[in-house]
Order: C-alpha cells, then structure tokens, then sequence
C-alpha cells in the first residue's frame, strides 16, 4: 500500500473512532439527565344546559379549562360570564367573579353581573343623540339618562354560540344581529363576540361589529371581581394601580361634562397602587360625592387603537393579581357603590355595597354628545373592532 493511501486509512480510523466516542458520550449524557419536551395540555370546553329563556328556548353554559386549572364558565344568553375561577398564592381556586348558579338569577333583576353591554355600554346624556343631523331618543333608565343600551340591551338577548379552537387557546363565539330600530338604534348591526380561555391565564374578548347604516357602538363586558373570592367580603383592601393620569369628569347624574381632568392631587389617582378603600369615602370631592365612590372613566395612556395596560389589581391576601389590557382609550372603574344586600348570588351568598369591582373597557361614556372625545360612530360598511384581556396571576 503506498504511503499516501496508509495516511488516508489511518485518518479515517481516527475520525470513525472520534465519532463513535462522541455518540457514547452524549448516550451518556442523555441516560444521567434525559432531556423532555414539556408540552402543556390542550385547554377544554364543555356545553351543557343551563335553562330556559321565558319565551321557551334552550340556553347553554360553556365550561372552558386550561392546563394550569383556571376556569371560566359563559352562557350565550346575556353572554354573561357566569365565574373564573383562578387560584391563589398557594394555588387554592377559588371563583373570584360575582354571579348567579341558574339562569334565572341573570333573566330577572341583577345588576348587570358579568353581562355582554350594548348596544352603547355606559350612559348617554338624557337619553339621546344626533347623527347625520337627526336626533335619536332611546329609553330613560338611570335618572334622565340611558344606560347599557336601554330598557333590553344585549345582555337580554339569547346569543347564537359556536365553539371555537386555535393554537393554545379555546373559545365560544357570539354572534347576534341587533336589528334597525332596536332600543331606537339605527343600523342593522351585526356582533360578533369571542371569549377566549388560554394557557396563560388569559381570558380574552374580541368584539367585532358591522352595520349597514351609520350608527353608535360602545362594547364591553361588565364583569365584577372580588379576588378574595365571590362573597368573601368588600374589595376595599384591593390595591389597585390605573395606568392614566387624566379622567372624565362627571356631573350629580354622572354624565361627562367634556373635560379631560388631571387625577394628580385628587382621590381618583391611581397611578401608584393604591387601596381601593383608602379614599372612597372622600366627601371633600365633589366627583367622589357624585359616585358614592368610584364610578368614572379613566383616560388610559396610549395610543388610540392600541394594545396596552389599563391597570393591575392585586389581593394582598390571597396573592391573586389582575391584569387589564386593552385597545378601548378608556376603562370604567366602579366598586359596586349600588350594590345592596338583596341579590342572592352564587352559593347563597348576598352581595352587599362594595363587594366588588369592575374595570370595564370602553369608548367614553356620552361619547355621542361630545366632538373632542374619540368617536363611537360606525359608519356602513366599516368593521368595530376592539380586544380586552383579562389575565390573572399570583405575586
């Protein structure tokens, strides 16, 4: 064998040699410490029953749960969420959203518990606006104003339900057509809305809306929180932080007056984290004396249109923090000032003044009757949409 083709094998013998001691030696490796692909479980929903509406028909209740536990319930009557159930510090559940167990306890008085609100959530001005040049007139329901859509806004509606999936996330969508001259409302206005539940304890709401003729819309959820868990007491130790620092102030019948108020120096400012107790009751503000406590809007800083944070509640007891985002410009807070006792929640528990708390992302209240506040028009053949996320987590 000539010399060159001597060196050719020798080196090749080495080379094979080499290799075979590396794959031992990441056998090895592989058999001290076995390397995993951790892969978490699929959230899941379920469907079932939940009663009937009084004109006969059939409404559902979803159950959607996730890989670490955390688990909403919704019905597609009222799109109402029904609970979450979250856990805390010491990863104890517990069903932290103010509610009823059957279905009758959302079709008869409630105060909005968790409901789907349009077709205009929040209030406009003694009851009417003026589009295109003609005046609207809707249902006086709260003083000289209208709220929450009127006398049957959507959360008196039974909602058209399909289940949906996608990549780590499942989900119900509503959909419902809210037709020309509902609660005197122009437009054929057409809604879809999906809850999302996903493995990073995310309850999601995607609203989108169209309309075939130019109208108002304002959506949100009107979920109350009690972190501590449902019926465990007031919310006046929740320490909350609110990512503004200008409001909209209201008048005695809580309508904005137009401005866009600084909240430094006033018991309103929560751009550190703050007890929702520790000024509620300050009656040298003439806006706390309005609300009977914290009922207002707040200007969230962002850019309109965009996903940002609206604010971040934390429990300090149970540990369990909430999280707001949002692409709405504002977020209502209000702490269950009207609350009274008298409704019978989930469990049998009452819900008295103050025993929960809403966040509720939104375009401002009376927008319609306001120029300088970004627009609730939804003109014909443009698309509404907005998302909120609620996520929650422990300190």
């Amino acid at each position: 064998m000539k010399a060159s083709a001597k060196m050719l094998l020798a080196l090749s013998l080495i080379a094979a040699s080499w290799a075979c001691n590396t794959v031992k030696k990441d056998e090895g490796a592989d058999l001290a410490q076995p390397k995993m692909t951790m892969t978490k479980a699929i959230p899941t929903l379920t469907k079932a029953l939940f009663g009937k509406t009084a004109d006969g028909r059939d409404a559902d209740i979803f159950t959607l749960t996730n890989a670490n536990g955390t688990e909403v319930r919704l019905t597609n009557y009222g799109g109402y969420l029904v609970s979450i159930k979250a856990k805390d510090k010491s990863g104890k559940f517990d069903d932290v959203l103010l509610g009823a167990d059957k279905l009758e306890g959302y079709t008869g008085p409630n105060p909005s518990l968790g409901c789907l609100v349009g077709r205009y959530a929040n209030r406009i001005g003694k009851g009417q606006f003026t589009l295109n040049g003609k005046t609207y007139k809707l249902f006086i329901n709260n003083g000289p104003n209208s709220l929450h859509g009127g006398k049957e806004g959507f959360n008196r509606k039974l909602w058209t339900a399909k289940e949906v999936k996608k990549d780590g996330a499942v989900g119900v969508e509503l959909s419902y057509l809210s037709k020309d001259g509902e609660e005197n409302y122009p437009g054929n206005l057409t809604v879809t809305v999906t809850y999302w539940l996903n493995n990073d304890d995310e309850v999601v709401m995607d609203y989108f809306a169209t309309t075939d003729k130019d109208t108002v819309v304002n959506l949100t959820n009107h979920a109350y929180f009690n972190l501590a868990g449902q019926g465990n007491g007031d919310i006046l130790k929740h320490e909350a932080m609110i990512n503004a620092t200008q409001f909209t102030p209201v008048d005695s019948t809580l309508i904005p007056t137009g401005e866009l108020k600084s909240l430094a120096g006033t018991p309103l400012d929560f751009s550190n984290p703050t007890a929702l107790g520790a000024r509620i009751d300050d009656e040298k503000d003439q806006q706390m004396v309005f609300g009977k406590g914290y009922d207002h809007n707040y200007v969230i800083n962002k850019p309109l249109g965009e996903m940002g944070k609206a604010a971040r509640v934390v429990e300090p007891v149970s540990g369990r923090v909430l999280e707001v985002l949002t692409t709405e410009p504002g977020v209502q807070l209000y702490t269950g000032n009207f609350l009274d006792g008298k409704y019978v929640g989930k469990g049998g528990k009452t819900y008295a003044r103050r025993t929960g708390f809403c966040l509720e992302t939104q375009h401002y209240p009376d927008s319609p009757n306001h120029p300088n506040f970004p627009t609730t028009t939804l003109k014909a053949g443009e698309q509404f949409k907005s998302k909120t996320i609620y996520k929650f987590s422990v300190l």
